[in-house]
């Protein structure tokens, strides 16, 4: 009775990239030992392609294939001349690159809590001309400080108060908004003090209470409500 030889993984090469599996290893190291140009290349596109098909969910992601290819020259161990469709063939040193280290802004805010953006605001701010254009942006400002306030501090209530404060810290003392108006409100505040126009409700409510006033006058001449005038009319000169 002949004898079957078992092989362990244990006594195997090691995968260099294990969610190919052992079968796409040995089918890369074949490859390598072809010795016709062509063949070798048509092989290695052929190798690639099933590479994609065991993983299809990622084909339509930008650069799969040129992923492929880099994994395909790993497992090579970059000892295989086959062309990749970039033609731009992996090297040893491109696995040891590492990405730039990301620059971390020295931010010297006082309170770090409103985040960048809201001293990136305030900076645009005080180069705007005072007016109502300012007042209104700093409108803006101060609603967005609260409600980061409130995103970043569930837990805690914060005054409108704080918020004026802040601000007029954040800004040098540049930009302040009255005591007497609340945060929650300035939208009406804006309207009385003419930062923000009203121009289409009022067109539109003078248009709507000129042509209801016309209306009712012309109906009577006098302003007063006459239904059926003519037939009053009529009654009382007959009764005459």
């Amino acid at each position: 009775m002949k004898e079957i030889e078992l092989e362990y993984n244990s006594d195997r090469e090691n995968l260099i990239i294990p969610e190919y599996g052992r079968h796409v290893q040995n089918l890369i190291n074949h490859a390598r030992d072809i010795e016709d140009p062509e063949e070798r290349q048509k092989f290695a596109e052929r190798i690639t392609r099933l590479m994609m098909q065991m993983n299809p969910q990622s084909r339509n992601l930008e650069d799969y294939q040129e992923k492929l290819w880099k994994h395909f020259f790993r497992i090579a161990k970059y000892e295989i001349e086959v062309n990749p469709p970039s033609g731009q063939k992996p090297t040893p040193e491109d696995e040891r690159k590492q990405p730039d280290r990301l620059g971390y802004a020295n931010s010297n805010a006082k309170f770090r809590h409103y985040g960048q953006n809201v001293q990136q605001l305030i900076e645009k701010a005080l180069s705007m001309p005072e007016g109502p254009k300012r007042d209104g942006f700093v409108a803006v400002i101060g609603s967005y400080m609260k409600l980061a306030f409130i995103t970043w501090n569930k837990d805690l209530y914060v005054s409108d108060e704080v918020i004026k404060g802040d601000l007029v810290s954040l800004s040098g003392g540049k930009l302040v908004i009255p005591a007497d108006v609340p945060i929650d409100n300035l939208s009406s505040y804006l309207i009385k003090k003419g930062s923000i126009g009203n121009k289409r409700s009022g067109g539109r409510s003078s248009g709507r209470q000129s042509g209801r006033s016309s209306g009712r006058s012309g109906r009577n001449g006098n302003g007063y409500k006459s239904k059926g005038g003519g037939r009053n009319g009529g009654d009382r000169r007959r009764r005459k």
